[in-house]
């Protein structure tokens, strides 16, 4: 059986947890709203309105519904001989009926919502049917990210975004204002990370040059990111369906079936290399756009006062602002395909993030876009105000024992592979001789990662942070505050215990919550993580050595 041990400490209340309904944190209120209520108390002293021209901005984005309504009507109706001044008044009802809803429905909302900022809390009061009172303490805020998207930038406005330390989802954890003017998001924004707790000459020598800057050489690791060829694909899908409804398939079965008769009239290497060409091809474009559109402008730099500060985007222009006190640590992710081509990109470990929103293309807690590796270990460590070399060239590798349990797994998938094929042999007679080929081909690919995640694996301390990398086809070096450690979880299977090996899990109240230390010998470990947090595992530990460096 397993072993399963779990030691804890109190959490800091600052450091981000959910407090329930704990009245002196975020907290949200609904009720259903009263038919003849009619001002949201907007009159009442510091309360005010999102800007009023929200109703343009909904105007704006309800043409993109009506345009592909008004496309298919005016096919529908061309199609049973409508005449054209027919299909004018109908196409010109139905854009007016939308319109007008939209606007309608947008301008009561405007007037049913209100905030305001007083010297302990930030309200909203928002909802047409159901009526709900979001307030956030503002010693609680830990993000505020401003948001301004091609229409909104034309009319000046901009969306703020303010979040609490509560985990993403938690009630009250986030509050939006849509939309502001530029000016208000950005007097807003100073004026809620504005903690007022150092003098005016500490801000000022705290105030850093930019951190990072976009250089557009960067932009080759693009097509080396899952998630941007992802993201070229789901364009590709909005662009055919968008065609699609204006009758321009172009993916018809006459045109399929014309693709397939060519591709088999050619040579079936010549086949694979075209089609396997073209995929390339338009990934890689999109992959391009797709970065252009969300770094462009990219600047990472620290406010006086202690705020780390991210600006990007082309199109959509994006500025998240990050209380520096609550950050708990920085990751570098180094996924397989950009590590390839030598880069990484760094994020934050922090509180208050949120989960990003469907409309976002790049993860929230995003600090960097991709860039080369040591310039990305440069930036991390100039976040945490540490030497590159000491956070991350003196990490202590793993025990031997690590490297064989990582090529035993190996082996015994190849095994089950070509066990996999004897049973297919056995029941099936037109198993196909090629088969035996599969597994033996697999077994040096399946070595090789093996070898890849035991390089991978490496732990260290330094004065302020403790440093895990793991990972073979997602490779994360991070760099946990051992301040934010709250707890350690140890694990050990049988075929661990055999090996002299155990799992140690740090956990926090930031980021994914548990950083894992996979397969450390057992002494090494348990000394890590007594000198990593004193005070905390020590009653559970004998130690029989010297504490490693930085404890």
């Amino acid at each position: 059986m397993s072993d399963t041990y779990r030691t804890s400490r109190q959490a800091d209340p600052r450091e981000g947890e959910p407090r329930g309904h704990d009245m002196n944190g975020p907290y949200q209120t609904t009720q259903q709203a009263d038919p003849r209520e009619g001002e949201p108390r907007g009159h009442e002293p510091g309360w005010e309105r999102v800007d009023r021209r929200t109703a343009a901005v909904s105007a704006v984005y309800s043409l993109a519904v009506v345009a592909p309504i008004v496309l298919a009507m005016s096919k529908f109706l061309a199609d049973r001989d409508v005449p054209p001044a027919g299909i004018v008044a109908a196409n010109a009802a139905t854009a007016l009926l939308v319109i007008g809803a939209t606007v309608a429905y947008d301008v009561v909302r405007w007037r049913k919502t209100v905030f305001r900022v007083t010297a302990g809390r930030v309200e909203q009061r928002s909802g047409v049917f159901v009526r709900t009172h979001l307030s956030i303490p503002r010693d609680r805020i830990r993000s505020v990210d401003i948001t301004a998207d091609p229409v909104r930038r034309v009319l000046g406005l901009a969306t703020v975004t303010v979040g609490s330390g509560e985990h993403a989802g938690a009630e009250g954890s986030e509050l939006r204002l849509d939309p502001l003017t530029k000016d208000r998001a950005e007097e807003l924004r100073r004026t809620l990370l504005d903690r007022g707790e150092r003098s005016r000459q500490e801000q000022s020598a705290e105030g850093d040059p930019a951190l990072a800057t976009l250089r557009w050489s960067w932009v080759r690791f693009a097509p080396l990111t899952v998630w941007s060829l992802v993201g070229a694909l789901v364009a590709a899908g909005a662009v055919y369906k968008a065609l699609d409804l204006i009758g321009l398939n172009l993916l018809s079965w006459d045109v399929t079936r014309r693709i397939w008769q060519e591709l088999q009239e050619m040579p079936l290497w010549v086949a694979v290399l075209l089609v396997a060409g073209a995929a390339t091809a338009v990934g890689t474009l999109g992959a391009l756009a797709l970065f252009a559109e969300t770094w462009a402008g990219y600047r990472l730099e620290r406010e006086a006062g202690g705020t780390l500060r991210v600006r990007r985007g082309l199109l959509t222009r994006k500025s998240l602002s990050l209380e520096e006190r609550r950050l708990r640590g920085v990751e570098i992710a180094e996924p397989l395909l950009l590590r390839t081509g030598g880069g990484a990109r760094v994020r934050v470990v922090a509180t208050g993030l949120g989960a990003p929103r469907e409309d976002q293309h790049e993860q929230v807690d995003a600090l960097t876009p991709p860039m080369p590796r040591a310039t990305a270990r440069l930036v991390a460590a100039h976040v945490l105000r540490t030497d590159p070399a000491a956070a991350f060239d003196r990490l202590s590798p793993h025990p031997p024992a690590a490297r064989r349990r990582r090529y035993f797994t190996a082996l015994v998938c190849t095994g089950l592979g070509f066990v996999a094929v004897a049973v297919l042999d056995t029941l099936f007679t037109w198993t196909p001789a090629w088969a035996w080929a599969v597994p033996a081909l697999t077994a040096p690919v399946a070595l090789a990662l093996a070898t890849g995640a035991y390089r991978g694996l490496g732990h260290g301390l330094t004065g302020r942070h403790l440093i895990v990398r793991s990972g073979v086809l997602a490779r994360r070096t991070v760099a946990l505050d051992r301040a934010g450690v709250i707890g350690w979880q140890i694990s050990r299977s049988p075929l661990q215990r055999r090996s002299g090996l155990l799992t140690i899990r740090a956990t926090t109240a930031a980021g994914k919550g548990v950083y894992e230390l996979a397969d450390v010998g057992t002494d090494q470990g348990l000394t890590l993580a007594a000198a990593a947090v004193p005070g905390l595992l020590s009653p559970f530990v004998e130690r029989t050595g010297p504490p490693p460096p930085g404890g």
